[in-house]
């Protein structure tokens, strides 16, 4: 299991491989500067992508925002995965050109059987800005025009899942900083990769979370670095980000004192699954 970088990971069994929310790309669309652009146009580094996601049978993508899912069509048509995720998910990579027959849309609930993995998807919820909104919403129930900036890709519905192998520890992998109490009831993860919240929109975000998933023993920040930088170790927080992150730690240290914080590097092989 290795960190993409933002709320990315790789998993790998036998000759399976899965992604999850694959985005290597990450070019510049002017949060770093204070300039956020939402024209910037959507493009493909794909040697970058080469790099980093090796010969993917399977994609989970949790929603639709460019830092989650502008890498997934051309991982789909180059490898031939198969692409799990919700209603826009599945008409988006319609608009890509991704053959019909290896996307699987999926809301909540499904437990799948993918051979080397168990997947179980949860119905999730989108981070709130500091406005209580979110940015981009609205959904595809057909195949749009293709998209050619960061704004054609709307949040589309979120998601999350936990992933296992048939007797291995159960993973919980978020990618976005909300969450509905109530679908992860009885999920009980070993490890849960935990989306850092960009506001305190969301109230007590840390200790219901800790207590919905029943206190995991592993935690792993994630999507707190700098997505507008190429992956490069060690990775890079941007202002707000670092204090958000040091916030975040210190507050599931405090509720679950028990549960060890590990801040993963890019690429780096984490022995979980």
């Amino acid at each position: 299991m290795a960190w993409l970088g933002t709320s990315g990971w790789r998993l790998s069994a036998g000759d399976h491989t899965l992604l999850v929310d694959p985005y290597l790309t990450r070019f510049p669309v002017g949060l770093a500067a204070g300039r956020f652009d939402p024209t910037t146009r959507l493009r493909v580094n794909e040697e970058a992508v080469a790099r980093a996601v090796g010969a993917p049978r399977t994609v989970l993508v949790t929603h639709t925002h460019w830092d989650h899912f502008n890498d997934v069509p051309h991982i789909a048509t180059t490898h031939g995965a198969r692409l799990f995720g919700t209603t826009t998910a599945t008409q988006l990579a319609l608009s890509y050109g991704v053959p019909a027959a290896q996307l699987a849309p999926v809301k909540g609930g499904e437990v799948l059987d993918l051979g080397e993995f168990v997947v179980r998807v949860v119905a999730g919820l989108h981070s709130r800005t500091a406005g209580y909104s979110i940015l981009f919403p609205g959904s595809r129930l057909a195949p749009p025009p293709r998209p050619s900036t960061i704004s054609d890709l709307p949040e589309g519905d979120t998601l999350a899942f936990l992933v296992h192998r048939p007797q291995g520890p159960r993973v919980f992998l978020m990618g976005a900083s909300d969450f509905d109490d109530t679908a992860l009831g009885r999920l009980e993860p070993d490890v849960a990769a935990v989306a850092v919240p960009s506001t305190r929109a969301t109230h007590e975000y840390v200790p219901r979370l800790l207590e919905a998933l029943g206190r995991p023993r592993l935690v792993i920040p994630v999507h707190w670095d700098n997505f507008e930088s190429p992956l490069q170790n060690p990775p890079r927080t941007a202002e707000p980000s670092g204090e958000q992150l040091h916030s975040f730690v210190a507050e599931v240290r405090r509720v679950a004192p028990a549960t060890r914080v590990l801040l993963p590097k890019y690429l780096e092989r984490l022995r979980l699954l």
